[in-house]
């Protein structure tokens, strides 16, 4: 079933692309684009699955599952943009299980919105999510946007990502890869467990913390979808990081001095975090230092460039549940405050 609502006539934008087409539009991510758009006077359509809401205000929706072909496709057409974020969340214990759900999830959503917009006889740019995991981990080497991929799960899955993506071109469409840094914003993500961790005097380095932060404001995230929506010259992968990457235990400094706060444990080990999230723990234990050549060398102007200011602008200082000691803490941050009651 499809349930279309139009905007007014009168909310159109006067650009040239201005109906944009956006899966995951109800996530960490989406739900902040959404809300840029419509600010910028663009007219987003979210595509969302039977029962699950929409994103805040009153935003028009297709209803469907990007993941299964469906009537959804056909309406594709409609539309002068697409930007695809659908994706199983990457940010839990990484099973053999949940790595298949993450890589499927991002294969066939991607998949069917390309075969949409090849239906559709149209060229219709595709802006698709991606992450700096594609270029593996490394050590203080910089990376851009012309570096090869790594050879591990984070890299071979944005590799793969990429690769279905790239189909659309077949079809004279334009298409850019989002390469997505740690996206640092409120209401969820990397962001709301880093608060907690300095706020419960666990706000220390991951591991020996000289693994590279390679991050993005979500201010800056979103002004980065339009930046590309009106640069149809931009081709290609695309680094959505901050100019300036840190090291975490520089990240988890600036926390604890932003909020006032010190940390009563040095360190957070590596074998804890391995213990608890498995594979996935090397995403905080290793990092890249990426550089947003593409947006920089094209004249994006980033608001927030350097941590301090992105951190400042994003802390508030919210009252939580305290856990009940270190060790409880910091299980309580790995698992979230709402699984650890279950095994107290």
């Amino acid at each position: 079933m499809v349930s279309f609502i139009d905007y007014d006539e009168g909310s159109m934008s006067t650009g040239s692309i201005c109906r944009i087409f956006v899966t995951g539009a109800t996530g960490f991510i989406g739900s902040k684009l959404m809300e840029r758009l419509q600010g910028e006077g663009y007219m987003p359509t979210a595509l969302i699955r039977r029962g699950e809401e929409s994103s805040p205000g009153r935003v028009p929706y297709i209803e469907g599952d990007p993941g299964k072909p469906g009537p959804w496709q056909s309406e594709v057409k409609k539309f002068d943009a697409v930007i695809n974020l659908a994706g199983s969340s990457i940010f839990r214990r990484w099973t053999q299980e949940a790595k298949r759900e993450i890589l499927e999830s991002r294969l066939s959503s991607t998949r069917n919105v390309v075969d949409a917009i090849l239906a559709s006889g149209r060229s219709i740019p595709l802006l698709n999510a991606s992450g700096v995991g594609y270029y593996g981990f490394h050590d203080d080497e910089e990376l851009d946007e012309g570096d090869r991929p790594g050879r591990n799960f984070i890299a071979d899955l944005a590799r793969q990502w990429e690769d279905e993506a790239k189909r659309v071109s077949t079809g004279g469409s334009r298409v850019a890869f989002c390469r997505f840094g740690i996206v640092l914003g409120r209401g969820g993500g990397a962001m709301e467990k880093m608060t907690k961790a300095a706020r419960w005097g666990v706000g220390a380095p991951l591991g020996n913390g000289r693994q590279w932060f390679s991050w993005i404001h979500e201010e800056d995230l979103s002004r980065a979808f339009l930046f590309l929506l009106g640069h149809e010259g931009i081709v290609g992968p695309v680094n959505f990081t901050s100019p300036h990457p840190i090291r975490n235990v520089e990240l988890m400094e600036t926390m604890r001095e932003v909020m006032g706060r010190r940390a009563v444990v040095p360190r957070v080990p590596a074998i804890l975090l391995r213990l608890i999230y498995l594979e996935f723990s090397t995403v905080f234990l290793k990092g890249q230092r990426v550089r947003p050549g593409i947006l920089s060398g094209n004249g994006f102007q980033f608001r927030f460039p350097h941590i301090d200011q992105a951190i400042a602008d994003l802390i508030a200082l919210r009252g939580s549940p305290k856990p009940r000691n270190q060790a409880d803490a910091i299980y309580r941050l790995a698992i979230g405050p709402e699984q650890s009651e279950q095994f107290t």
